[in-house]
């Protein structure tokens, strides 16, 4: 049997020992996180299955209102509520933040950074923009806790504190988190697998986007090219879908209390309409400084990622470990930003005039309006760094917009960039809920009008500042989060205007390309820091190259069942192992590979007692349990679970631990045939490691046989096998063999 060494046994696992592979499950020590469980993105196509879609399409042949129409309004409606819900919560971060943002300096700005650290000690998982946690939902990691009700009240209370105390974090991004929440909550009870709750996610997250940036179309791509590893075309118009309910409600609470019904009322976040005159246009010839304004973005980025990956591997090995640590350490840093932002006004001495008010429209009067006079005279003057810095972000950014070229001086710009972006990589990281969009694109847009600043005084025929500070906010962000086709269309969202197309998708490429040459975007390292088993679209082309195959990175220990098995080995496998999916193989078929199934459908089993002799042809020996006739082509059968009650389990499916098993059950036998996946993957043990990763990649497998030419188990892939170090780890044992 091609060296396959099997020992049978009655009632321990059937295990098969191969030489052929490349060890067992293993974790690397070098990783920080445990193994966290998959999710299940295929649907089983089991006997039972079948004949209740059977059922169902017979009991409802005829009728208008079909099973199938049932579900798609039931999921139209389920998104609806998600697009609701969510620019509910979104207006009342928006609603709070500023609130308090209107009295921090009154009595509750040190109070803040402490109350935010307090969501995140209840809520640990609260911590963070969300989006790498969200991320790995969406590839296939059943993270604990990240789509909890209990993590969304955490991290919107959390955020709005953060925000109003004047770190320098963002809330779009835990908008992002606190959308993939919503839909888990508000889809719980209505999804049947993993599949469709991913589907509701991915909605959530794009509703979160248009909800924080006013920007529906950049929420869907965002979700799209960021969020979601798995996408199709009704994803796309449900997110479509969400996205236009999630802004037609922000639009109409924004204008309650205003006035009601007139779009443009309200405090949805935008960058300010950009008037083209003469000092905010831009000529072809700028195409090339842009360019080079985006490749200084992309190092900007690419030092922010490495300096904030050292400090958060610092913060993993001292301060994480303790949560009075991560609170002490969110004091300490939020004194420190406190500091630094009283200091710097303090220290920039010099009193900028206002202009006249005659020739401005109504948002310029607001936007100088909105100048600090610190230490100068109100209503005359204003302090270049205090109007940067100890006002809200979004009133900052549209100011280095919008102002007049003299606004803000090159020694004021330089001074507050290089304070705020510092700060904010020490920021980025703490136990606080924050995001990383805005801090960026304020520091992008002081760096953009510094550049603009010093070329046009080189070259007077250049754009004005404003455009550049633009341009510089994308390079920025983009050379961090390394994002392109979402990031140009929420910049054009929320500037209102398609002539930046060109520049901005020159930028983001330039700054992506150039920041990847270096290292990964902030989210990615992160995911790595936490040792999450995330799998990229494609594999590194280093282990493309390497000629590995799936025998060399499969574990070789197969625990696999019958079958018509016994309760009793049943019950030992699942409590001697926490694999998800087991083989199921013919024993009296040569052992042939007869499909696979599931660790849930087996404690269902075993909780619902569908104990039993097997189904047998007329004049069978009832005695031989391993007989492989099952009625099911031309025959009833009537398996002794239905689908149904394995389908309504979910996601709350029995443990073994809730199993009573007795003694005199042990010897009784459990008909697995109508519950066996019998269109399971597989794939050969002699094929690459490239096709294998694309197969289980592209479909979100949880679990994968490997077979023989034989048909013949020898081993399984999950996960774990495919990760970058286990790869690395493997070729690594490879080239010491071979040398």
């Amino acid at each position: 049997m091609n060296g396959v060494n099997k020992e049978k046994k009655s009632d321990s696992a059937l295990i098969r020992h191969d030489s052929m592979g490349g060890g067992s499950h293993r974790g690397h020590d070098h990783h920080p996180a445990v193994n966290y469980e998959s999710l299940t993105y295929v649907r089983d196509e089991t006997d039972a299955w079948r004949a209740n879609n059977a059922t169902e399409h017979f009991v409802h042949r005829g009728n208008f209102w079909n099973a199938g129409k049932h579900e798609t309004s039931t999921t139209y409606i389920i998104i609806a509520l998600v697009g609701i819900a969510q620019a509910s919560v979104a207006y009342f971060t928006n609603v709070l933040s500023a609130h308090f943002i209107d009295h921090k300096f009154n009595h509750v700005y040190g109070l803040l950074e402490a109350i935010a650290s307090i969501f995140v000690w209840i809520e640990p998982v609260s911590a963070g923009s969300g989006i790498p946690e969200v991320k790995c939902y969406l590839n296939g990691i059943d993270l604990p806790r990240v789509v909890e009700l209990k993590t969304l009240v955490c991290k919107v209370l959390g955020v709005i504190c953060s925000v109003s105390a004047g770190l320098p974090v963002g809330k779009e991004g835990p908008m992002v988190h606190s959308g993939a929440v919503v839909a888990n909550t508000i889809s719980s009870g209505k999804t049947q697998n993993d599949r469709q709750k991913r589907d509701f996610v991915a909605c959530g997250a794009a509703a979160g986007v248009c909800t924080a940036f006013s920007a529906p179309i950049g929420g869907i791509l965002f979700a799209l090219e960021e969020g979601a590893s798995y996408w199709g075309p009704s994803v796309t118009w449900r997110s479509f879908f969400c996205s236009m309910i999630a802004l037609s409600t922000l639009y109409t609470l924004n204008t309650i209390g205003n006035a009601f019904g007139k779009v443009g009322f309200g405090r949805l976040f935008s960058f300010g309409n950009f008037v083209f005159e003469e000092e905010s246009s831009f000529a072809v010839y700028e195409l090339l400084p842009f360019v080079l304004l985006g490749a200084i973005g992309g190092l900007i980025g690419a030092v922010f990622n490495d300096t904030n990956e050292k400090i958060t591997k610092w913060r993993m090995k001292h301060v994480n470990p303790s949560k009075k640590r991560r609170f002490l350490e969110v004091l300490v840093v939020s004194s420190l930003v406190s500091l630094v932002s009283f200091a710097l006004p303090f220290v920039w001495v010099k009193c900028t005039p206002l202009p006249s008010r005659a020739d401005m429209s109504a948002d310029q009067i607001e936007l100088w309006e909105s100048l600090v006079p610190f230490r100068c005279i109100a209503g005359e003057e204003y302090n270049e760094m205090a109007s940067l810095i100890l006002t809200d972000p979004g009133d900052a950014i549209r100011q280095l917009f919008h102002l007049h070229q003299h606004a803000f001086s090159t020694a004021a710009l330089i001074l507050f960039f290089t304070c705020y972006i510092s700060l904010a990589v020490i920021v980025y990281g703490v136990a606080v809920p924050s995001g990383l969009f805005v801090p960026s694109l304020l520091s992008g847009a002081a760096f953009g009008r510094l550049f603009g600043n010093l070329a046009h005084n080189l070259y007077p025929n250049l754009a004005y500042s404003n455009t550049y500070a633009l341009i510089g906010a994308a390079a920025v962000l983009g050379g961090m989060a390394r994002m392109t086709i979402s990031l140009t269309v929420i910049i054009l969202e929320c500037t209102g205007n398609e002539q930046f197309v060109l520049p901005l998708m020159l930028t983001l490429m330039t700054a992506r390309i150039t920041g990847s040459f270096f290292n990964e975007d902030l989210y990615h390292i992160h995911i790595h820091l936490k040792g999450i088993q995330f799998l990229e679209a494609e594999l590194r082309s280093i282990t493309r190259h390497h000629g590995l195959v799936t025998g060399d990175v499969m574990s070789a220990n197969v625990v696999f069942v019958r079958p018509v098995e016994k309760v009793g080995v049943i019950y030992d496998i699942l409590k001697s192992c926490e694999y998800s999916n087991f083989p199921v193989v013919d024993t009296d078929d040569n052992d042939t590979l007869s499909g696979t199934i599931g660790r849930n459908a087996l404690c269902i089993l075993l909780q619902q007692r569908a104990f039993g002799r097997p189904s047998t042809p007329e004049g069978n020996n009832h005695d031989n349990i391993n007989c492989n006739y099952l009625q099911v082509n031309g025959a009833k059968f009537y398996p002794l679970v239905q689908w149904h009650v394995v389908e309504k389990a979910y996601p709350k499916y029995p443990k073994v631990s809730d199993l009573r098993i007795d003694y005199s059950d042990r010897e009784k036998f459990v008909d697995l045939r109508p519950y066996t996946n019998v269109a399971a993957l597989t794939t050969q043990e002699a094929s690459s490691v490239t096709r294998t990763y694309e197969l289980f990649r592209s479909l979100g497998l949880r679990f994968l046989p490997v077979v023989n030419k034989y048909n013949q188990a020898v081993g399984t892939i999950t996960r774990t096998d495919l990760t970058p170090d286990a790869l690395s780890e493997t070729m690594l044992k490879m080239g010491k063999k071979n040398a």
